[in-house]
């Protein structure tokens, strides 16, 4: 079966941080994209030397339903230096398009998840499919009481991508959402927006013991750095953690 194509166009970017932007499009032909959150989409250029390439992107829309013609189909994108894509999405103005497919991937929740919590575990750009979980996880919350704990890996505090955003949804929710950033190489300030209690200093992979995976009642999200996903999968298995109740997806930068 052929893959469909479809313009995006762009309407907006701003810098998540000193290298991701995060951009928003619509699609240039006017249909709606039905896309279950964790889903990604793939957007498809070439080299200079005319050779034909892709990306994969998970999508960042925050919603709970189908994207009507017009709403905003959003990603983030991490500069890579001397990068193709790079170059190509640095080089767009509003109003330019390019060229995508999709949706793909089975990265989400499911319908018949019956686990008592989420272990969402992330790097980077890998959190971006957590931000679009997030009207889904709180539907969970309100039906049936699911608690989350997400862990975020990043170098430093400018570098926790929409940050704002899971502190502002784990102080709306805080018996049932933790959000704790892991940060490898600088802490946040004393009375920084970034300093609270949930803050560990290191990787992500050195706290899951203090979580407590647990077969019984854990169903664990990988999403990021390929060492970071293959250590946390073999510490969760360690656990107990059965194979289907860990769920990866690898992020590997590309030029």
């Amino acid at each position: 079966m052929a893959i469909q194509h479809f313009p995006l166009k762009l309407v907006s970017r701003r810098m998540l941080a000193p290298t991701v932007g995060h951009y928003v499009f619509v699609r240039g032909d006017d249909q709606p994209l039905d896309f279950v959150p964790g889903q990604f989409i793939q957007v498809h250029f070439h080299y200079a030397d005319g050779t034909a390439t892709k990306r994969s992107y998970s999508l960042a829309t925050i919603h709970d339903h189908a994207l009507a013609p017009g709403e905003g189909v959003e990603i983030a994108v991490s500069y890579v230096a001397g990068g193709a894509a790079t170059a190509l999405f640095e080089g767009l103005r509003e109003g330019d398009t390019v060229d995508a497919s999709g949706p793909f991937g089975r990265f989400c929740l499911m319908p018949a998840d019956s686990n008592r919590r989420y272990l969402l575990i992330g790097t980077g750009t890998g959190v971006t499919p957590y931000r679009a979980m997030l009207p889904q996880l709180e539907s969970q919350i309100r039906q049936r009481g699911v608690k989350v704990a997400l862990l975020f890996g990043a170098r430093t505090p400018e570098e926790l991508l929409y940050g704002d955003e899971f502190r502002a949804f784990a102080n709306r929710h805080p018996e049932h959402f933790r959000f704790v950033p892991c940060l490898s190489r600088e802490l946040p300030a004393a009375g920084s927006e970034h300093a609270h209690a949930d803050v560990r200093h290191g990787y992500v992979q050195q706290f899951l013991e203090e979580f407590a995976p647990d077969a019984a009642h854990d169903i664990a999200y990988l999403c990021g750095n390929p060492n970071m996903v293959d250590a946390c999968f073999e510490s969760l298995k360690g656990y107990g953690l059965p194979v289907p109740q860990i769920r990866r997806e690898k992020y590997v930068s590309s030029k």
